[in-house]
């Protein structure tokens, strides 16, 4: 429970089905600025987890709290740090769903003899072929398994979503007729849970060890190595941006590629960050023996861009996706996730394309 709208009707949802429900809020970080606690806007801030103990408490059922602050570093923040010093564009959600959330949650239900972990993620799930398939949710414009594409077969099959097939003004009017009026009209937060501001330079800056000897002044390039101005340190750009350069070229120009070892930003006209084909690694895939180099999917590469044709092959240590039509800006270091009617296939982490 994170004291928001979604993870509370899922509550109330589960109470109407019969269920006997326990909540859980987890502390993740500590945000602290001038050596005090800020209470932010978000999930897993202390204000969240009071939140959702005052609902846990008027629904009638018990609530508990697990501090898993050092697993969160540990796992969490220190990707979300090491990917952006090698110069990729990290996911912590996907990482944080995977590592934390339904790991530590699964503890706590077998502790306390809980069959199932239900969560107010707006996605389903399909025993199919004796797999679990995580399925999209009916609010196409919600539906977040881009986000849960790393869980693990032993966690989906105790998993449910009682969302899955609501639109999110359908939870609103729920949350509205069982009294909570306020939550009900409570605006939703798209920013990272431990990033303050939304901004992850200030981020980097605060947390990354020696970063003022990695984020150091180097060198704008053209795609063929002409050099065009000076950046700020690579860590402080993402592929696919334009604003925020400071630098004037006399035509929009967009970060193509990031290189570390040269200290090298690339830019680039917008037609150039169209590509045809990228390479995943570190895939998994629910029923990898009954796929074969061809298939067709869709695949999604971010998680706000539409899910395009594309077929797959398979390597020993890769996966290489070709797209039907180009996609614009695959980001290193993003998921790439397959789908199949609805059905999530698997997915992996980009590491290039062309």
């Amino acid at each position: 429970m994170s004291g928001g709208i979604d993870s509370t009707v899922a509550a109330i949802l589960l109470l109407r089905e019969g269920y006997s429900v326990v909540g859980v809020t987890y502390r993740t970080w500590d945000s602290v600025s001038e050596g005090c606690l800020e209470r932010e806007k978000g999930c897993c801030t202390v204000d969240a987890i009071l939140e959702a103990k005052r609902m846990a408490e008027k629904m009638g059922f018990p609530h508990h709290f697990l501090d898993i602050r050092k697993e969160f570093k540990d796992s969490v923040v220190r990707n979300f740090i090491d990917e952006y010093i090698a110069g990729r564009t990290p996911n912590p959600c996907v990482v944080c769903n995977a590592k934390i959330k339904w790991h530590e949650v699964a503890k706590l239900a077998d502790s306390l003899d809980c069959k199932y972990i239900a969560t107010g993620h707006y996605a389903r799930i399909e025993h199919k072929d004796g797999h679990y398939y995580l399925k999209k949710g009916v609010d196409t414009a919600k539906d977040q398994t881009y986000f849960l594409w790393q869980l693990p077969q032993s966690l989906l099959h105790r998993t449910v979503f009682p969302l899955g097939q609501l639109t999110k003004p359908e939870v609103r009017r729920i949350a509205l007729e069982a009294g909570f009026e306020k939550l009900s009209k409570k605006p939703e937060s798209q920013e990272i849970c431990f990033v303050s501001n939304n901004d992850y330079r200030e981020f980097l800056e605060q947390e990354a060890e020696n970063y003022s000897d990695i984020c150091r002044q180097g060198n704008f390039v053209d795609p063929k190595g002409n050099i065009l101005g000076q950046h700020s340190g690579y860590p402080n750009y993402t592929v696919g941006q334009r604003k925020g350069l400071r630098i004037a070229l006399g035509r929009p120009m967009f970060v193509a590629d990031i290189r570390p070892a040269t200290n090298e930003v690339v830019l680039a006209d917008r037609e150039d960050l169209q590509s045809s084909r990228l390479y995943a690694k570190d895939t998994i895939f629910v029923d990898r023996g009954s796929l074969y180099d061809g298939i067709e999917v869709e695949a999604r590469i971010r998680y706000k861009s539409p899910a395009v044709g594309a077929k797959l092959y398979f390597d020993d240590s890769f996966v290489r996706v070709d797209f039907d039509v180009p996609v614009w800006a695959i980001a290193p270091g993003q998921s790439v996730v397959f789908y199949k009617n609805d059905l999530i296939l698997g997915g992996g982490i980009i590491v290039g394309r062309t």
